[in-house]
């Protein structure tokens, strides 16, 4: 199996307030817990920081990769061959997209922590799907690898 020529993977993380509010959240439900004693006030603080903590993390889990000619985004995966032109979103042409210019049969990858996009076209006439709106933080190289792996791809 050959390595794309130019690899792409990116993990859509939450921001780091998300992180303090995990403690946040663990210490308003140690507050909440105190009344009952220590014991409970201690639960409370390492559960409700845990469990805050691991939804943060959940949430910022998803991924964006190009591999193996194909454009893998969260659980959706999409040959690059049925993929049109990929247009770069600046902060406002983003929140754009995912508002009113938003189509509802289109695929979006949305962070809104993430103030940058990529929007790309679906060319296959079978997909009713139009385009994908991809959060990204680096919407030039994504493109870029698209670009690439459309490169190596063997005709259909």
């Amino acid at each position: 199996m050959q390595l794309s020529a130019s690899p792409y993977e990116e993990r859509l993380t939450a921001p780091r307030t998300w992180w303090v509010g995990s403690l946040v959240v663990g210490l308003m439900l140690a507050l909440t817990f105190l009344p009952f004693g220590t014991l409970p006030m201690l639960g409370g603080l390492v559960g409700g920081t845990a469990v805050s903590a691991i939804v943060a993390s959940s949430y910022g889990s998803v991924r964006i990769r190009v591999v193996g000619g194909s454009l893998v985004a969260g659980e959706a995966k999409i040959p690059v061959t049925a993929l049109g032109d990929a247009v770069t979103l600046d902060r406002e042409e983003a929140q754009a997209w995912r508002t009113y210019k938003a189509n509802p049969r289109a695929f979006m990858l949305l962070r809104a922590y993430i103030p940058t996009a990529l929007k790309v076209e679906v060319t296959d006439p079978a997909d009713p799907t139009p385009y994908l709106y991809l959060s990204t933080r680096e919407p030039e190289r994504l493109t870029e690898a698209l670009k690439a792996a459309r490169a190596e791809a063997p005709e259909a």
